[in-house]
């Protein structure tokens, strides 16, 4: 390309085929690619990638129900059948697979976590709190764990009141990694990749605008401790029984013949004894529990100084729990997968036509009449029932990940059940508190009603008010949509968000706390800075001088992912098990991409940059007289 003009490449000449019909089959392409961009029209309406209930299928045509024989009805009925039957199996052994995905993280990490959790002074400083609280429950890959052993931190003393609402805010972020490693199942089909992306991270922005909000209030006024001190005070509740877990009645009978842990046992005495204070420091102890495995240990129940077999495929082989973790991912990963793909393509061939629009204008519309505000209330509380049954909001959202991929849940409806999936989860440390020592139970109750006051301002602040309720779903589309586009973005993002990024501000805390809010402050500037503009160049570009009415007076690397993608393409096109990963889809052509770009001076190209079929006719006519050239 020399000053926006098209070379013809001679290699790319086809012998027996005329000019003219490969000149035309050109600028078809370069037609279609330009028209993929652009908001497709259906039923007099643009489309929405994210209206679920204008993404319905044709239904195929068929030989009406009253056409058909005795024999072809039950061959239809079994054949439907057959694929519900398969469908629950895939279902079941997906939800068994994220148990195992589970415990090997556990098994990876869970003492690092517990080693963690009793660092009690550095978790003083409230995002050194908050980060830790990601990377533990990242680790342990569970909330209701890691908020039951902050429950039991500040029973035993070690921790106080104020860091341990960090730690507990942290615990709500570090639970979504699951449903978001769960999305990339669906990376084959970029469409239902943006869906799932999206409705994975919509938790993680709810979560952390939160966090945005109430860790500099709570750091600064103390409202969730002061207002859960005064919901507790003068309790005197008798110890509750352990929580209800429905669910794990049907997966335990598979699930314990593979792995069986004791890892909440095992972290609360590693917490408690190598807590590095004068109330839990006990180095016998701490060495004691930190050479216990976190695998279940049996005895006989005569002398219980002879182990036995515990009768599940890990017990007693000699294997360390690292090498067993690593061993139990591998076949999580492969589990998931497999039951993954199985249940998307079942559900894909089940939710068709007719079925399909029913199914989804059902799940998605509103209630009738008055009773339509309610409607996203109605989930919330849906997600809280399901998840207190299920005893786990990650198995409960990344159950439904894939629906959203699909198009069966809309994003819209998705973040309601999030939202209840973040209070249900809370029932759990509750109840663990109400178990405790009637002498702290007071602490450990207030703690618990913390992690559910936290949930419920969230919800108060970013569900009800309709501005602030398309916060988390924009930033969710945002991240859906750029990963459709790089699929190797959400790769990076789960690394940055759940690894890198706590524990680089772990790292800045550790050396010096001064330079941890320098470096918060300046980024927190350049985020401010960033939305400030983008909002201004939207909604009043009059305002702004012509060089900064678009990004694109930066360099390409500061402004787009494009440069990068180009390098991590190359790189993972070469390797077989990461192609998915690697953006292969051609790029759009240049001068069918240059209708919606700025020109020099900062200012749109035609129709204010807003791309319509008579913008794309004028690029393709320059295409047809340049390309001969």
């Amino acid at each position: 390309m020399t000053d926006g003009t098209f070379i013809r490449n001679p290699a790319t000449v086809e012998e027996g085929v005329p000019d003219g019909f490969q000149q035309g089959r050109r600028r078809s392409s370069y037609l279609r690619m330009a028209e993929e961009s652009l908001p497709r029209k259906r039923r007099g309406g643009t489309e929405d990638f994210w209206d679920v209930t204008q993404d319905i299928e044709e239904e195929e045509e068929c030989v009406h129900w009253t056409e058909k024989t005795e024999g072809e009805k039950a061959l239809t009925i079994a054949w439907i059948v057959g694929r519900i039957l398969l469908a629950l199996c895939s279902l079941y052994f997906f939800v068994c697979s994220l148990d195992f995905l589970s415990n090997a993280f556990q098994l990876l990490g869970g003492k690092k976590a517990g080693k963690a959790f009793s660092q009690a002074e550095i978790m003083q400083n409230p995002i050194v709190g908050l980060m830790m609280g990601v990377i533990v429950t990242v680790l342990v890959q569970s909330s209701s764990t890691s908020s039951s052993i902050i429950v039991s931190m500040v029973a035993a003393g070690i921790i106080e009141m104020r860091p341990a609402v960090n730690l507990i805010m942290g615990a709500n972020i570090g639970t979504t990694v699951t449903n978001t490693i769960v999305s990339l199942g669906q990376s084959m089909d970029r469409k239902q990749f943006r869906r799932a992306f999206a409705g994975a991270t919509v938790h993680d922005c709810f979560n952390w605008l939160c966090v945005s909000i109430f860790l500099p209030l709570e750091a600064i006024f103390h409202p969730i401790e002061r207002l859960s001190h005064v919901i507790v005070s003068g309790i005197d509740s008798e110890p509750s029984e352990e929580s209800p877990d429905f669910f794990s009645v049907l997966t335990d009978p598979f699930t314990t013949l593979i792995i069986q842990m004791d890892t909440k046992t095992v972290l609360d005495k590693i917490a408690i004894h190598c807590a590095e204070n004068e109330n839990g420091y006990n180095k016998t102890l701490c060495d004691m529990w930190n050479d216990r495995t976190l695998m279940k240990i049996c005895t006989d129940a005569r002398n219980s100084d002879v182990l036995v077999d515990c009768r599940f495929l890990f017990s007693n082989r000699g294997l360390s729990d690292v090498l067993t973790g690593l061993l139990l991912l591998a076949i999580s990963l492969v589990m998931l997968i497999l039951c993954l793909t199985v249940l998307v393509k079942i559900l894909q061939s089940l939710l068709m036509g007719s079925v399909a629009g029913k199914l989804k204008k059902n799940i998605n519309s509103n209630l009738p009449g008055p009773f339509k505000p309610l409607t996203g209330y109605i989930f919330l509380v849906i997600g809280t029932v399901m998840t207190f049954l299920l005893q786990s909001s990650s198995v409960f959202t990344s159950t439904l990940t894939p629906l959203v991929g699909i198009g069966v849940i809309s994003l819209e409806r998705m973040y309601p059940l999030t939202l209840g999936s973040n209070i249900g989860t809370t029932t759990t440390s509750m109840l663990a508190a109400m178990a405790s020592d009637p002498a702290s139970r007071q602490e450990a109750v207030q703690i618990a009603v913390c992690h559910l006051l936290f949930n419920i301002f969230g919800i108060l602040v970013f569900f009800p008010i309709p501005f602030t309720r398309r916060l988390p779903l924009a930033g969710a589309k945002f991240l859906g949509t750029t990963t459709a586009k790089y699929r190797w973005f959400a790769v990076v993002y789960l690394l940055l968000v759940f690894l890198l990024l706590p524990m680089s501000l772990l790292g800045l805390s550790l050396i010096s706390t001064v330079l941890l809010l320098a470096v918060v402050g300046f980024v927190f500037l350049v985020v401010l800075f960033i939305v400030t503009l983008t909002l201004i160049q939207t909604h009043a570009p009059h305002w702004l001088p012509p060089m900064l009415k678009s990004w694109y007076f930066l360099p390409e690397w500061m402004r787009s992912l494009k440069p990068l993608d180009r390098v991590i393409s190359a790189v993972l096109g070469k390797l077989p098990c990461c192609k998915s990963l690697a953006n292969v889809t051609p790029t759009e052509h240049p001068a069918v991409e240059d209708v919606n770009h700025p020109n020099k001076n900062g200012q749109n190209t035609e129709n204010g940059g807003q791309i319509n079929a008579s913008d794309i006719e004028k690029k393709t006519a320059v295409i047809d007289r340049t390309t001969t050239i």
